[in-house]
């Protein structure tokens, strides 16, 4: 085993035990952190929305199995499953590569923003450990590709890169006049921020 996996995975466990805690107080916590304006996330985190995001909810059904299959070339994510939960499904996140947010678009959906969540780190031995690592590497132009339970293709191709704060939930709305795929991720090494790529679907 090379020292940098070891090393990697001696911080990953670290950084996951700091955020299981930070987890815990959260959602335990008998002052959340949804009731209070001042204080800011700290932990990798996935929005938690109250309402549908899609422009054209129910217009276009789409597989019964709203699972999807990503491939991104680039981070050597190959074939990984997505499935369509929460996001505080801490369950799902640990045992895929990502999720699909609930009521956030599908690629079958038109003026869709397709929000797919993962952690940096992740656990070891499990589908997450370290599948958005490189999510950072992704440039203007990378392709990436999304398969429904149908087999229906989708590629995208990366048109933006940013960072945001945890409060800011307009990464996870449509863009008018495009459909979009957005992959998040969280910054290191504190889990402050999100780290956003947003990816245009080709014509």
């Amino acid at each position: 085993m090379r020292i940098k996996d070891v090393i990697l995975g001696l911080v990953s466990l670290a950084l996951i035990g700091a955020g299981a805690t930070l987890i815990i107080t959260f959602f335990v916590g008998p002052d959340t952190r949804r009731d209070s304006a001042s204080e800011e996330p700290r932990d990798f985190n996935v929005p938690i929305l109250e309402e549908e995001n899609t422009q054209a909810p129910g217009r276009v059904r789409g597989p019964e199995d709203k699972t999807l299959v990503l491939t991104v070339p680039k981070m050597e994510i190959f074939d990984a499953l997505v499935p369509d939960t929460t996001g505080n499904d801490e369950e799902k996140l640990r045992d895929y590569a990502g999720i699909h947010l609930e009521d956030t678009g599908f690629p079958w959906e038109p003026g869709a923003n397709v929000y797919i969540a993962g952690h940096r780190l992740g656990y070891p031995d499990t589908a997450s450990f370290l599948a958005f690592y490189d999510l950072d590497v992704l440039e203007e132009g990378d392709e990436i590709t999304l398969f429904d339970a149908d087999g229906g293709k989708y590629t995208y191709t990366v048109f933006e890169k940013s960072v945001v704060r945890p409060t800011d939930l307009s990464v996870t709305r449509p863009v008018e006049g495009k459909d979009i795929l957005t992959l998040q991720t969280c910054t290191l090494p504190d889990y402050s921020e999100r780290l956003i790529v947003q990816a245009e679907k080709a014509v």
